[in-house]
């Protein structure tokens, strides 16, 4: 069965929402049977022997559920670790010809992505681009005839096109030596991303047509610039990349039809516009750029403290996980203006349930705001403004009394940027 990504993505922070999805939203990647490459966050996977104890934290992928948050990544998808080589192609049509060079817009998002993923990652994840064909790719027909519109399922556009850009690549281009495809479409086919985002991946595609023996399973399409007219485009305009590549590696929509809300600038997987942002320490465990060592579970009635350290700089634990039953859990992490984390105003404790038997696009992930309505403490633009203030503070707790849980920030370690914590549980 193929499925589809819907991208109802807004260039613009919303006002908070305080639950996840209420309406119906196809997102992401095709579910099919006959996946077959590397299953992506294998250092998450389960060990024989679990000597640390993390299994009951590892709660499962769900069947049935487009990009499950649950550990392993089904297989499909492209590693996470190691060097990936990604082909770049900039494709143009007769009613939309490519504006200025080709290699111009693969400098849109050159080094810029690599460094993303290298940062993200603690440098486990080596991003190679390539551009075999520095010149724009001509496609046979219009950009209107492949009818390209926000929600369009693979079949038959996206089909036909990707048969159009192997028939006028593949005698120069050798498409089984890479592990990802994106294609960079001329900026001037489709409408202006302030009007609808048109940027999509297919992942996990087996069904995908077929160039020099393989399936081009895993591809992302880039269009329109996202400029929101600030200025800062030559900063931010790359990072709808990062977001599209996240689901080639298996990670799932965080924002729903009501925006950024659930998870605010959290992930860049919730809000690709605006000020750089990272990945939640979840996705980071999930994609293995955390060590198993690196994870604590509160899985045992009891109390427990733990030291973490800021997801934004290497070493040390990083995540907290209190399993609630075996598809979800809350996660805890610190977060503090580091790495790729640009936009943070307040540091702290961040809190954020986990759900694996939620779709992606429908709030799998769901953050606590520690100051519920604040309007939050920045005013950057396309930064959701409400959970910019979500992390808790020395002396604050948070409780889910149905479930027994009380998390409590004890304090902060001013030279290391450490928090202390402790997770009760009856």
């Amino acid at each position: 069965m193929q499925l589809t990504r819907r991208r109802i993505r807004r260039p613009v922070a919303l006002g908070a929402a305080t639950t996840f999805a209420l309406a119906s939203l196809a997102t992401a990647s095709a579910t099919l049977p006959d996946r077959t490459r590397v299953s992506a966050g294998s250092v998450a996977a389960d060990d024989a022997t679990d000597a640390l104890g993390l299994a009951p934290c590892r709660i499962a992928s769900t069947l049935g559920v487009q990009m499950s948050e649950g550990i392993p990544t089904g297989t499909g998808y492209t590693r996470s670790t190691g060097e990936v080589r990604a082909l770049n192609l900039m494709v143009d049509f007769p009613d939309a010809p490519g504006e200025g060079p080709a290699m111009s817009r693969f400098a849109e998002f050159f080094p810029q992505t690599s460094d993303w993923f290298r940062t993200a990652s603690y440098g486990r994840l080596t991003y190679r681009p390539e551009t075999p064909l520095p010149d724009w790719l001509r496609m046979p027909m219009p950009f209107a005839a492949y009818g390209m519109e926000r929600g369009s399922p693979y079949e038959p556009g996206y089909r036909r096109l990707v048969e159009d850009i192997v028939d006028a690549a593949d005698s120069r281009v050798d498409f089984s030596a890479y592990d990802l495809v994106n294609i960079l479409v001329t900026p001037n086919a489709g409408p202006s991303a302030l009007d609808t985002v048109l940027s999509v991946t297919f992942s996990g595609n087996g069904e995908a047509p077929h160039a020099d023996g393989v399936p081009l399973a895993n591809t992302s399409f880039v269009y329109s610039r996202q400029d929101d007219g600030s200025g800062s485009y030559h900063e931010t305009g790359y990072r709808v990349l990062p977001h599209e590549n996240g689901h080639v590696f298996g990670l799932p929509d965080l924002y729903t039809t009501e925006g950024g809300g659930a998870v605010g600038h959290w992930d860049i997987m919730s809000e690709d516009w605006g000020a750089n942002n990272d990945l939640l320490g979840w996705h980071k465990w999930k994609l293995g750029w955390l060590d198993n060592d690196q994870v604590r579970c509160a899985s045992a009635p009891g109390s427990r403290i733990y030291s973490l350290t800021p997801l934004g700089t290497t070493g040390g634990t990083k995540l907290a996980f209190v399993p609630v039953d075996g598809e979800s859990g809350y996660a805890v992490e610190v977060r503090t203006r580091e790495g790729n984390d640009e936009a943070v105003c307040e540091p702290g404790v961040l809190i954020y349930r986990v759900q694996s038997d939620v779709d992606t696009g429908q709030g799998p992930i769901t953050v606590a705001d520690s100051d519920e309505d604040s309007g939050g403490c920045t005013r950057r633009p396309n930064v959701h403004a409400e959970l910019s203030d979500a992390p808790f503070r020395p002396g604050e707790s948070f409780a889910d009394e149905e479930g027994g849980i009380r998390i409590t920030v004890l304090s902060e370690e001013p030279d290391t940027g450490s928090y202390r914590i402790r997770i009760t549980r009856s």
